[in-house]
């Protein structure tokens, strides 16, 4: 994509974006299935759910903002991430080890998400897209929530397991 303006560059990271949500609804399936935990497997479900709400709206952004139609592309720094964790699964046994692993490269995911979706916003704000910056900033709460509820199960219950199986 040749990108000339400022909302080329808003439609970019947009398209972009979508596409890592895409990508993510896989990758969260298959993490909530190779979770050691129950309570990370559920959290990897629950964030799988948010995940389509949150493709959804995007989906309503489009509708609603004039001039503003996704490009097809395939988010390759989400592709990475992905395929990280899928190294994690591959390199560890199913335990809490995993698990440690496993938040680790969610919270990548996360801090991804973020900067995106704060860069969109800001963009969304500066073009006047009023009802563009409502949606993607309810989808930046929801990333800021989810980062926070990784860092408790880490913190909190997992990484005192891990540690304890060295």
């Amino acid at each position: 994509m040749n990108m000339k303006s400022i909302e080329d560059v808003f439609i970019h990271l947009l398209s972009d974006t979508y596409s890592a949500e895409k990508q993510l609804t896989r990758g969260l399936a298959k993490l909530s299935r190779e979770a050691f935990s129950p309570e990370l497997s559920a959290a990897f479900k629950a964030h799988l759910e948010e995940t389509h709400g949150q493709i959804e709206r995007i989906d309503q952004l489009v509708e609603k903002t004039p001039n503003v139609k996704l490009k097809r592309m395939k988010c390759v720094a989400m592709e990475g991430l992905i395929e990280e964790a899928n190294e994690v699964i591959e390199s560890t046994d199913k335990n809490e080890v995993r698990d440690a692993a496993l938040i680790a490269a969610a919270q990548k995911v996360e801090h991804y998400e973020i900067a995106s979706y704060g860069t969109l916003a800001t963009l969304a704000q500066q073009l006047g897209y009023t009802q563009a910056v409502k949606l993607l900033n309810a989808t930046l709460e929801e990333e800021k929530s989810t980062d926070l509820k990784l860092t408790d199960l880490a913190v909190g219950n997992i990484n005192q397991k891990a540690e304890n199986k060295a």
